[in-house]
């Protein structure tokens, strides 16, 4: 659908010991998906018309996706990013190339390269721009890096998102989304995740940042009546998906015949969320101008370790070489996403199984991975990019290939 920004109204309403237990968990957090809060009375009307939507970590994995759903609604999108080399920044680069390549109009879709931390950079932006939605999806990502340099993590994390919560009530920003994450529950016991629950103690730097942002976020929201929504994502995973990221390097590594790094005996589990269901559920929240509120957007039931390994065995028909190491410092042992309140206020439901969604990366991966001589082919080592804490290199070849989230 395209909408007329002319005549587009503007108003927003503001408002376990072995793997068999935890198997029984994983189910039990499927089945009392649950709470007793009655969120229905909370449910405001989502907004309908064009939106010109600031979009942070625009390069990136999330941010360039939800960027390109944006636009292809109607929306105008105001891209930044500083393109860090955490994981290669050629990959960034051609997320960018193809959103300019299907959006030239740069009326449709401006590219600022830039720390957010710059105020120089970023009071020009608003300035220029005027964005009155902002999806703020940059951040220093990775649990195992944060425990060996945090001092960035607070750089672009806690300082870059209070300087965008600062310009946004200072420019009347309608409606504040960011990225926040599942790590913030560290080590909960609970049996499913729900964003009711105390998470005062995170196990790593990463965690505490994104926890700081979260509680920042309510500040700005009380002093400014700012509207914020933070958005804990469950482990993001897909096509053009992050070299560093399990998903990925799993994909990579068992196709090539190489070997892949289990860490702990394969009971941990995580709630892997499809790219598409996290697009989702990030524009329905840039959508509904809640005055505060933290929402989960996961899958809603977990992947054990050795069930991950054994379904991308199936879908890129080779047999995994694994190398078996201890317990990682400031991982979780499992997450499992309560979505019930997303699903309610946000209408969001995660539709792509973690079966189906490695199928996809893998017809992705190949398709990718076609054309070792061409002039745009791109060397990953995440274990160069993310401090050397544990990573597998995926050492892949990559060429220009579009998305194929659908196939």
């Amino acid at each position: 659908m395209m909408f007329d920004k002319n005549n587009a109204t503007h108003s927003v309403t503001s408002s376990t010991s072995d793997e068999s237990s935890l198997s029984d968990t994983m189910s039990v957090c499927s089945s009392n998906n649950s709470s007793s809060t009655n969120y229905e009375e909370l449910i405001i009307a989502p907004h309908v018309g064009y939106k010109k939507v600031l979009v942070t970590g625009g390069a990136g994995f999330v941010g360039s996706s939800v960027a390109e759903a944006l636009l292809a609604r109607g929306d105008d999108v105001v891209i930044v990013d500083e393109i860090n080399d955490y994981y290669d920044v050629r990959m960034k680069e051609r997320n960018l190339n193809r959103l300019r390549s299907l959006y030239p109009d740069e009326k449709r879709l401006s590219i600022y390269r830039g720390d957010i931390c710059d105020q120089e950079l970023m009071l020009n932006l608003f300035e220029t721009e005027r964005p009155q939605w902002v999806c703020h999806m940059a951040a220093r990502a990775g649990v195992r890096p944060s425990i060996q340099n945090p001092y960035v993590y607070i750089h672009s994390n806690i300082v870059g998102t209070t300087l965008l919560m600062e310009l946004s009530h200072k420019f009347g920003v309608q409606n504040f989304v960011f990225a926040s994450s599942s790590s913030v529950y560290g080590g909960s016991k609970s049996t499913y995740f729900s964003e009711e629950e105390n998470v005062d103690n995170p196990v790593s730097p990463y965690a505490a940042t994104k926890k700081v942002c979260e509680l920042l976020a309510y500040t700005y929201h009380h002093l400014y009546k700012l509207n914020v929504s933070a958005l804990r994502f469950f482990t993001v995973y897909g096509p053009r998906g992050r070299p560093d990221m399990a998903p990925f390097k799993f994909v990579d590594r068992i196709s090539q015949g190489l070997e892949i790094q289990k860490f702990g005996d394969g009971t941990s589990s995580r709630d892997y969320t499809f790219i598409s269901d996290i697009v989702d559920g990030v524009v329905r929240s840039i959508d509904r101008a809640y005055s505060y509120q933290v929402f989960n957007l996961g899958k809603g039931d977990g992947t054990s370790l050795n069930e991950f390994i054994s379904i991308v065995e199936k879908h890129t028909e080779k047999k995994a070489v694994i190398r078996q190491l201890p317990d990682q410092p400031g991982d979780v042992p499992y997450t499992c996403a309560s979505v019930e309140k997303a699903n309610v206020l946000l209408e969001y439901e995660a539709k792509v199984s973690f079966d189906e969604g490695i199928r996809r990366t893998v017809v992705w991966y190949r398709n990718a991975t076609s054309d070792d001589n061409s002039d745009e082919a791109v060397t990953i080592t995440p274990e160069t990019q993310t401090n050397g804490l544990g990573s597998s290199p995926s050492s892949v070849e990559m060429v220009s290939q579009a998305a194929i989230i659908s196939q």
